[in-house]
């Protein structure tokens, strides 16, 4: 088993940042990536961002620019939020993915006011 933790989520202004950590604990030898998701009140869950368990990183091409993640895989990710826009607000979910299945943090919630 995988546990995730999410942290660093709350209320911030536009053009503002945060960044989120994404703490991963159990059997995490077993991880080869985490992936950053978010899902916004009524719409389905998004893919952000994801790095390998050798520190590769992809981002969705909309949010290229202003999300950084990083971090090691097998233990800390984060999700760097600069220029924070109002439709950025979401629960943001950490996932990690094995060989055997994926895994979902509880997830943080992040509310951008204009």
């Amino acid at each position: 088993q995988v546990h995730l933790v999410e942290s660093g989520g709350g209320l911030v202004q536009a053009g503002g940042s945060l960044r989120l950590s994404c703490a991963a604990s159990g059997i995490t030898f077993s991880i080869t990536a985490i992936g950053w998701y978010r899902q916004a009140p009524g719409k389905q869950r998004e893919w952000v961002a994801r790095i390998s368990s050798v520190g590769r990183t992809i981002y969705a091409d909309s949010l290229k620019g202003r999300f950084t993640i990083s971090g090691d895989a097998k233990k800390t990710v984060y999700l760097q939020m600069n220029s924070l826009k109002p439709e950025d607000t979401a629960v943001y979910y950490c996932n990690a993915v094995t060989r055997e299945k994926d895994y979902w943090g509880q997830g943080t919630q992040v509310t951008v006011s204009s």
